[in-house]
């Protein structure tokens, strides 16, 4: 009998294995876990830790979800080219899908972004376009008008245009979400989360104000930015972060409080998130610490606040703000 147990206990263990080594890369993509941050506070800060994403950030999402709608909708075909504009994590996360299901990559970036996105970008294979950093993205120059044009020019291909196509919060509200839903039991209060193409804040804040209208969902944007200034924008240095045109994908109706943070103060904050709490993230998620951190008087015990933290620092050691 305890032969035949152990028989029966080595088979089911050989057919789990099996079935998690049949899975692809892509089904990692999401259910990221969240991870307690011990401000001072009475209230439970948590941080969605995006970054354990395997592409490293919180793009994954919206990259895997606007090319597999490409594909059933026939944009995307076999042997095509993806190209899109990126300040560097979307950009990341097709190079990193395309090298999976075949398909060429060209990503246009902003001179501003950190040696490690470029060279993460050309070892997954993606041909990288640099471009100048401009204040406006409907300059000819911007890597967001040179992707559209080299998009233009390239047979079969297509362009995700995460800056431009609902899609990108719809994959929040689809998956991000439910995920905060689920593993803060629903007691969630405070969600904060940064705005660049606005797709993360406003997907999840939909979802969540959906679930219950009385969550605050709270944008961090860049104080310089298009949104912050009123259309007078000022470059700043942090990226993945700042809301630097009009887009159908930030949903300013189920946003209660814009936060802007200078580069000063979100760049400062990284220092400290990982020498005093242990957490080693990028230049917008340092921003949202800022604003989480100054935001705890208003919170009180028993509230729940979730901040995402949608890529790690490890993309911008070389720039030397640890």
């Amino acid at each position: 009998m305890l032969k035949n147990l152990t028989l029966s206990l080595k088979t089911d263990i050989l057919k789990f294995i099996m079935r998690k080594s049949s899975h692809s890369l892509l089904d990692a993509i999401g259910n990221t876990p969240i991870a307690k941050v011990s401000f001072k506070t009475k209230a439970k800060v948590f941080a969605k830790l995006e970054y354990l994403n395997p592409g490293g950030s919180v793009k994954d999402r919206p990259a895997l979800f606007m090319i597999e709608k490409a594909e059933k909708n026939g944009l995307l075909k076999s042997g095509g080219t993806i190209v899109e504009a990126s300040s560097g994590n979307q950009g990341i996360a097709i190079a990193m899908i395309g090298a999976i299901k075949g398909y060429k990559v060209i990503i246009t970036v902003s001179e501003k972004i950190s040696e490690e996105k470029i060279k993460t970008l050309k070892a997954y294979g993606a041909k990288v376009v640099i471009c100048p950093a401009t204040n406006f993205i409907e300059d000819s120059r911007s890597y967001h008008s040179q992707a559209i044009a080299i998009h233009k020019r390239t047979p079969n291909s297509f362009m995700p245009n995460q800056y431009f196509n609902v899609l990108n919060p719809k994959a929040h509200y689809t998956t991000t979400g439910p995920e905060i839903w689920r593993q803060t039991k629903g007691k969630i209060t405070h969600y904060f989360a940064a705005a660049g193409t606005s797709g993360t804040i406003s997907g999840i804040g939909k979802f969540l104000k959906k679930k219950n209208p009385k969550i605050k969902v709270i944008a961090v944007d860049v104080n310089t930015s298009f949104h912050a200034t009123d259309g007078h924008p000022k470059s700043y240095k942090m990226e993945g972060i700042g809301i630097d045109f009009k887009t159908p994908c930030l949903d300013e109706s189920v946003i209660d409080e814009f936060i802007s943070v200078s580069d000063k103060q979100g760049l400062g904050m990284l220092k400290i998130m990982a020498k005093k709490y242990g957490f080693l993230v990028g230049t917008s998620a340092g921003a949202v610490s800022y604003a989480v951190q100054n935001y705890l008087p208003k919170l009180k015990k028993g509230d729940v606040a979730v901040m995402i933290f949608g890529d790690s620092g490890r993309a911008y050691l070389s720039k030397n703000y640890y």
